[in-house]
């Protein structure tokens, strides 16, 4: 049953990397496909190879989730199935109503979730959740925002003597280059997600002797994302790409700019950042530029809700779902 439970747990996990890559795609491409830089088809399958390409990069965030949110003395295969059904479960409600919640999160409020019902308080590293989740959690999309209002004011600065046609036509080309930054980064962040909870699962059931990430674990991590991305999350791309505020190529440059370069860093820190939270706050920064009445500030109030709901509302549905699991299995 041990072996077969791993299989389960292997599987889920790439079930769950995939519904990671159709429902954060909106974040790679809903700026180039709102401000017709790309067709809908071309900018996923650019975004998806994108993807791919950035698994390969760093395994720093995998190491985090896999040892760094829970006790991996304590837990247990089932306590990382419970995990990966709870947060799966939250990416579908999410993506059927439209709204950009964080995978990331829904993936460490599960982790949390089945733990606490497993283990106990004892079961959560804490001082990691709140050094290497909540910090990195507030601060990425408040340094997205300031990141793409800057940018935005230097490029209209520097730009002030192109007319609008020119402008927009060569920052759509731009948006060639921003959006596949944002979805090389994105595949290098959140593939690593499922990477480190499927290591967690192959040390808690000795299949590896020590805590690393096997590269047959970064190859299938990285198809599955990559697979989910071309899939597409159409609902959700409607809400950032058109109904936080009307953007334009040049507005959407600078947000994807910024934001890919955001999680960049995060990637290079170790820290499970939001791809979802990040390039929203530096959307909303973009649009902040022309005027703060420029951002439907109630889709946006709507955003944040979903990001704060997140976690908890995760952690409850794989809390409740970790007695189904023990009985199972």
């Amino acid at each position: 049953m041990n072996s077969i439970l791993v299989w389960v747990v292997v599987v889920v996990a790439l079930g769950f990397d995939f519904t990671n890559g159709f429902h954060d795609t909106a974040n790679a491409v809903a700026t180039s496909v709102s401000t017709r830089a790309l067709s809908p088809r071309t900018a996923v399958f650019v975004a998806a190879v994108a993807n791919l390409a950035g698994a390969f990069v760093t395994t720093a965030v995998a190491k985090t989730v896999g040892e760094g949110i829970i006790d991996t003395g304590l837990a247990t295969e089932k306590t990382v199935l419970a995990a990966l059904l709870g947060a799966i479960a939250w990416n579908l409600l999410t993506w059927w109503l439209g709204l950009p919640s964080s995978s990331s999160h829904a993936l460490i409020g599960g982790l949390i979730g089945a733990a606490l019902v497993q283990s106990g308080p004892k079961g959560v590293e804490w001082h990691g959740v709140v050094h290497k989740v909540a910090f990195p959690a507030l601060a990425s999309p408040v340094l997205g925002f300031a990141g793409a209002f800057v940018l935005l004011l230097v490029i209209y600065r520097v730009f002030v003597w192109l007319t609008p046609g020119v402008a927009n036509r060569g920052f759509r080309i731009g948006q060639l280059a921003s959006g596949t930054w944002v979805a090389f980064t994105h595949g290098a962040n959140d593939a690593q997600k499922t990477m480190g909870v499927i290591a967690l699962a192959l040390f808690e059931a000795h299949k590896i002797d020590h805590f690393y990430i096997p590269a047959w674990v970064i190859v299938s991590s990285g198809l599955a994302i990559g697979a989910g991305t071309y899939v597409g999350g159409w609902r959700i791309m409607r809400t950032l790409g058109q109904r936080i505020f009307s953007i334009e190529p040049v507005s959407g440059f600078a947000a994807q700019v910024s934001g890919g370069t955001v999680i960049y860093f995060a990637t290079h820190f170790g820290y499970p950042v939001s791809t979802t939270h990040v390039v929203s706050g530096s959307v909303m920064g973009a649009g902040a530029t022309k005027r703060l009445s420029a951002v439907r500030w109630g889709v946006a109030g709507n955003i944040v809700f979903a990001w704060v709901l997140t976690i908890p509302a995760a952690a409850l549905v794989a809390a409740a779902l970790y007695w189904p699991v023990e009985a199972v299995f």
